[in-house]
């Protein structure tokens, strides 16, 4: 079965992770994600985050400079996305919508419903009723059919909900079909007019399947929304290459994502060159060549009045560099200084600005005196700017490493595919390699050995063994042979496999594990606040103490409080004072404090997705590194999960076959592990049919935490453990006490059934210990995390567990609601507390726990609310999300010292304070790159948590040879 990776998201008020379920007067939610460039700091995150929370229907925005991109909640009724694009360009970046967090496809659901008897006056009001649904996207009503088609968000609302409105309105409804609608986009090349757009837009739009089309003439690009159990992409690029003669030729717009990074870091790079063309001549005129006797003579021979050759050259020279290749900092500080706000360019534009101007002014006064003689800092403001942009190439560089993670990720997806066509008995007709974008719901793929699964399906011919590791770090291949599914990115290692795929696009298993990664990468961890706060006023203070250097040395100097020797000849008071005050400006930049916690988090997660461990943002990752006490769920996340029944006793004198046909008819439409060993245990006793079916069971009730009870046959069945039988005032024999007590001594759970109210028979049912749990626990206690068991199974089996592991404290026989008030009380203690489950009834604990760690292959409502998913199912990965999350926090520190050591330190040398004890002083181009090195030494510092190796105890246990299927 493929993994399950759903994202979850945060309540704002109380931090813990639940399925958003909030209506607002404004109406439904929706989320956009844009990329950004631009941004080169925290500071400029900040203003696109202030400016979009200014705007009318904002719910919240998060802006990371890091990964170069905006996520924005917001309310369609209220403002749309490219009102949202033009807010953050009016900031002054670029910015571009992202689809679907670069999938290119995004999935809504749409479903039929038939409406029996609805006249004209009646679907408007049926109409009204689906649209005023939260989640309900579109709602169109036929009378004349008598049907409904609605698409909508299946996670804000149901298709049963939908149904319920209809039947309020006083109409009978039936569901007919649902299906997904989705989105893709195509670039279409050969398009020269209007007249081409209209012909390939008519030819689309007569495919059945297709909804909606949007065309962005600018960029040849069509958005086509679809229904993908009708058409799909190959559909649609054969009839645009049919269409107009073989003119056209279409291909799935390209996401860009890496090449816009990769533009970016040439970009700099082409920028950082230039800028030396002209820097390195100005420095060597200004430094060296005054120090060689001929060159010397020559660049000091005066050309007017006091203007010598070398200050025209340097002039010329630096021109170039401060308004061609240093535009980018002016158009910044123009939209910054526009909004109110200040960040890194206002800094270098003011600093650069300062040194250029003075030395205008200075050439041009020795220009028009006989007597002035004049000090240039045109090599300040030239190599300045050079070393930033050597300090941005170099940062930009470092920071795509932090995302390889995702890269790696999604290059597990193969570039090809063999699409085979079949007839109507199962026979290859043909074979056609095509691109593994193009694969379409329910089409056949072939998988040779040594390949790459093309798509999430199950195999429908052939046998081999499969390389799951690479998505569920599993690392024995598993068997697979027709009617198993098998996960897109996985390899096929021996045999053929022919496969038909069934989640493809942004359904597919690898691209949640992307998007979730993507995601969590996004999600600010609330130490960032730290920074976010420091920078929000560093640049202003900055400003004001670059000021105050000035003056101070400048008054110090005209008053002679500093003997005229420690002046350099070359300077006066004034341009000593100038260059301090230039100094302090540069070398202060906040930039290294903004990347000190977003670029640890980002190789973090992304060194967490490689180990098997998702973490689902920057929160999960700050409360996993504190947590001091971890509650276990038993049945699936201490055992292996997979139980079975190992004893039967009857109390009435019956046939078993009988006894089994009742019970397993209650259980079936059970989802509990425990109920599905009785039904899979049932089947022994039907050996002759292959899917037997059992017996209709009406009035079934589920009595969480408890049991089911139903009727069957005319007689009413409850299966559960002793406290239901109990509550259902069920008597219950000292023979099945008996039984119940030798079964919770072997760790067993003793299962209960009555018939009409009378005790009929015990299940003995043993679940394993999944192998090496209580080394698990050992390894815990000495990283000083109390570990408790919290259960809904009997005391005895929860009492046997615990002792087999090495647990001291258990709760058992605990409803969902009574599992989360023990995290609560646990949490009102003191204690910083995870939840560790895997069942729907551990999903409120999952919640109210500071952090939640869901088993992999548990189920989707766990999954949804916890906040690390640990997609081995192996309780190892709970020590490597403590370990890793605690060497992440560790590394974050690191990063802050650095970044904060650097403006300690620095500040006070860049304002002259060795200055007047051993005469040091800092040079602003000196500053500059010192202010580059600390962004670059964040980054290289955070990107060492790529060799993260989870703690030697737990390869020991490797080693013995404990291993979890």
């Amino acid at each position: 079965m493929a993994p399950k990776f759903l994202s979850s998201t945060r309540n704002e008020r109380s931090g813990k992770g639940v399925p958003e379920k909030e209506e607002n007067a404004e109406g439904s939610q929706a989320k956009a994600m844009y990329s950004v460039t631009g941004m080169t700091c925290s500071a400029c995150s900040g203003q696109v985050e202030r400016a979009l929370r200014q705007l009318p229907g904002i719910q919240d925005a998060v802006v990371d400079a890091l990964s170069n991109r905006a996520q924005v909640t917001f309310y369609p009724a209220l403002i749309n996305e490219e009102t949202i694009r033009e807010t953050i360009e009016d900031v002054g970046y670029q910015a571009t919508l992202i689809q679907d967090h670069q999938t290119n496809a995004k999935s809504t659901q749409m479903c039929r419903i038939r409406i029996n008897g609805i006249c004209t006056s009646c679907s408007t009001a049926v109409e009204s009723a689906l649209q005023a649904l939260r989640g309900v996207l579109m709602a169109q009503v036929a009378s004349a059919d008598e049907e409904a088609q609605v698409h909508y968000d299946p996670k804000m609302v149901s298709y049963k909900e939908l149904l319920e409105a209809i039947e309020d309105t006083g109409s009978v409804a039936i569901l007919i079909t649902t299906g997904y609608m989705s989105k893709l986009q195509l670039k279409v090349d050969g398009v020269c007019t209007d007249h081409s757009m209209r012909l390939i837009e008519n030819s689309l739009r007569s495919l059945p399947g297709v909804q909606d089309i949007v065309i962005d003439p600018t960029l040849n690009k069509f958005s086509v929304s679809y229904k993908p159990d009708v058409t799909g992409p190959r559909n649609f690029i054969q009839v645009i290459e049919s269409t107009g003669s073989g003119r056209y030729k279409a291909m799935i717009f390209p996401e860009g994502g890496r090449e816009v990074h990769e533009k970016e870091i040439e970009r700099n790079y082409r920028s950082f060159l230039w800028s030396l063309v002209f820097a390195i001549p100005v420095f060597l005129t200004s430094m060296v060549f005054m120090y060689v006797p001929g060159l010397k003579h020559g660049l000091d021979s005066n050309v007017v009045n006091m203007l010598s050759v070398g200050e025209i050259l340097r002039w010329a020279l630096s021109t170039p560099v401060q308004f061609v290749i240093g535009r980018r900092f002016y158009t910044g500080s123009y939209k910054a200084l526009r909004r109110g706000s200040a960040n890194m360019d206002v800094l270098i534009a003011l600093g650069t600005n300062a040194a250029y101007f003075y030395s205008v002014y200075s050439v041009l006064r020795a220009a028009a005196s006989k007597d002035f003689k004049s000090t240039d800092f045109f090599e300040t403001s030239s190599m300045l700017i050079s070393f930033i942009l050597l300090g941005k190439y170099l940062e930009i560089s470092a920071k795509g490493k932090t995302s390889d993670a995702i890269a790696k990720l999604m290059d597990l997806a193969p570039e090809a595919a063999i699409l085979l066509t079949l007839d109507c008995e199962g026979n290859v007709i043909t074979e056609e390699e095509i691109d593994s974008r193009l694969i379409q719901k329910n089409d056949v793929i072939k998988i040779l050995p040594g390949a790459k699964v093309a798509s999430d399906g199950f195999v429908i011919w052939g046998q081999s063994h499969v390389n799951e590791s690479m998505i569920t770090g599993e690392a024995r291949p598993v068997a697979k042979r027709k009617g198993d599914t098998v996960i897109g990115g996985t390899v096929n290692e021996d045999g053929v496999l022919h496969v038909e795929a069934t989640q493809v696009g942004s359904e597919s298993a690898l691209s949640q594990i992307v998007q979730l990664v993507e995601s969590a990468q996004m999600a600010k961890a609330p130490v960032q606040k730290f920074a976010d706060r420091i920078s929000k006023y560093f640049v202003p203070l900055v400003i004001i103490l670059s000021f105050s250097t000035w003056l101070s040395w400048f008054l110090a100097g005209k008053f002679h409080r500093y003997p005229k020797s420690w002046i350099p000849s070359s300077m006066d008071s004034f341009e000593l004072a100038l260059q301090f005050g230039i100094s302090v400006m540069v070398i202060a930049c906040p930039c290294a404090l903004g990347l000190a916690t977003p670029t640890a988090v980002m190789v973090g997660t992304g060194v967490g997705a490689s180990q098997g461990v998702l973490i689902k943002g920057g929160q999960a990752l700050e409360s996993a590194h504190k947590v001091n006490c971890i509650v276990f769920d038993k049945t699936g996340t201490l055992t292996v999960g997979k139980p079975v029944v190992v004893n039967t006793r009857l109390l009435k004198n019956m046939a078993l076959q009988e006894f089994y046909e009742l019970v397993a008819a209650t259980e079936v439409n059970s989802e509990h592990p425990l109920a599905k060993a009785i039904v899979e245990y049932a089947k022994k006793f039907r050996e002759d049919e292959e899917n037997p079916t059992w017996p209709e069971a009406k009035d079934f009730v589920s009595i969480t935490g408890h049991g089911v009870k139903a009727i069957v046959r005319n007689k009413e069945i409850i299966v559960g453990n002793k406290s239901l039988m109990l509550d259902q005032n069920i008597a219950i024999p000292s023979e099945a006490e008996d039984m119940l007590a030798e079964t919770e001594a072997m760790a067993q759970t003793g299962i209960l059934i009555s018939i009409d109210g009378e005790l009929a028979g015990v299940l003995a049912i043993s679940d394993p210990l999944k192998p090496g749990a209580r080394d698990v626990i050992s390894i815990l206690k000495s990283m000083k995390v109390k570990s408790i068991i919290v259960t809904g199974d009997n005391w005895g089996t929860a009492n046997s567990i615990a002792k087999e592991v090495g647990i001291e404290t258990v709760i058992a026989e605990a409803k969902p609601e009574q599992k989360a008030e023990k995290v609560k009380d646990l949490q009102a203690s003191g204690n910083i507390v995870a939840m560790v489950g895997d069942g729907i009834n551990d999903s409120p604990a999952l919640a109210a726990a500071d952090v939640g760690m869901a088993i992999g292959a548990g189920t989707d409502i766990a999954i949804e609310a916890a906040d690390i998913v640990l997609m081995r199912s192996n309780l190892e990965d709970v020590i490597t999300a403590i370990d890793l999350s605690r060497k992440t926090f560790s590394r974050i520190r690191l990063n802050y010292i650095w970044a904060l050591g650097y403006n300690l330190l620095g500040i006070p040398i860049a304002a002259g304070a060795l200055f007047p004890s051993i005469g040091l002083r800092l040079p602003p181009w000196i500053a500059g790159a010192a202010m580059a090195a600390s962004s670059v030494s964040v980054v290289c510092c955070s990107l060492l948590l790529k060799n993260y190796r989870r703690p030697k105890k737990l390869d020991g246990l490797e080693m013995q040879g404990v291993t979890v299927e």
